[in-house]
């Protein structure tokens, strides 16, 4: 038994699809949310900043006695996740890129998958090393789309009207025209534009998102290690942003699709 939460960051606002799913499946762990707004989108960075940026996030999270790290963010893990195991090899670091190659082999039935991110992410050719590793005939198509971040963080206006529909046409043409069936989506932001990329990919083209598959792999760890928190010892949620908090609130609120009161702006630069 481990009553101590679990710590989840991401660069902004994508986190909190990983993090909605955690919440579902666990209802009784406690969870210390961080997410970085103020320094969006990491994946226009260099490595070396992601790194850095990756490292005060965490020791943020480490500040609240967490007992497992879960990088929340595509970027993050692609540039960061050596570093970070090395660093805090004493808990559990979860990241988001294996469990999204894994589910994207499963799905596609022509052996050929597309996947969008960040130009961090996709500069990195981190799913495409994945994907190969669990199956060497797969045909992977990346596409960076670095307009999708900024839009997501700009609020649910945004995420399903003209402008955007026409951006991720224009990002998302060339994909689909390579005769993909399976779509991951490499950036936690991206599934809260996923009705937005369907209806330029179409209904026969499988949308993977790696948010469910991540919190599966925090049960499962959580599980293997003895570290499920006791029955009836209350859930606490706590969020914090390096940004204006009367910007995250609602936002955040409109992505778990539940009142989030107490969020708290850090000075992440302190860590």
């Amino acid at each position: 038994m481990d009553n101590r939460p679990i710590g989840v960051f991401d660069s902004g606002l994508g986190g909190l699809t990983v993090l909605k799913e955690i919440m579902e499946i666990m209802p009784g762990e406690s969870i210390v949310y961080f997410g970085d707004s103020g320094r969006a989108p990491y994946g226009v960075k260099s490595k070396e900043t992601v790194i850095k940026y990756t490292l005060q996030d965490i020791r943020f999270l480490l500040s609240h006695d967490i007992k497992m790290i879960v990088i929340a963010c595509n970027t993050a893990s692609a540039c960061s996740l050596d570093t970070v195991r090395d660093r805090f090899n004493n808990m559990p670091v979860i990241e988001v890129i294996q469990p999204g190659a894994t589910m994207g082999v499963k799905q596609t039935k022509n052996k050929k998958i597309g996947v969008i991110g960040t130009i961090a992410t996709i500069n990195s050719g981190v799913y495409e090393r994945a994907i190969n590793e669990i199956d060497k005939k797969m045909q992977v198509f990346s596409k960076a789309c670095p307009l999708f971040v900024p839009l997501v963080e700009e609020g649910p206006e945004w995420w399903e009207n003209d402008i955007t529909y026409r951006i991720a046409l224009q990002y998302l043409g060339p994909l689909k025209n390579t005769g993909v069936d399976t779509l991951i989506l490499g950036c936690t932001h991206y599934p809260l534009l996923q009705k937005t990329i369907s209806r330029v990919m179409g209904d026969d083209v499988e949308i993977v998102s790696s948010a469910l598959e991540v919190a599966r792999v925090v049960k499962n760890v959580i599980s293997k290690n003895n570290m499920a928190a006791g029955e009836n010892t209350g859930t606490v949620y706590k969020f914090y942003t390096s940004d204006v908090v009367e910007k995250f609130e609602p936002m955040c609120n409109a992505i778990l699709k539940r009142r989030i009161n107490s969020i708290v702006r850090v000075d992440i630069e302190k860590y």
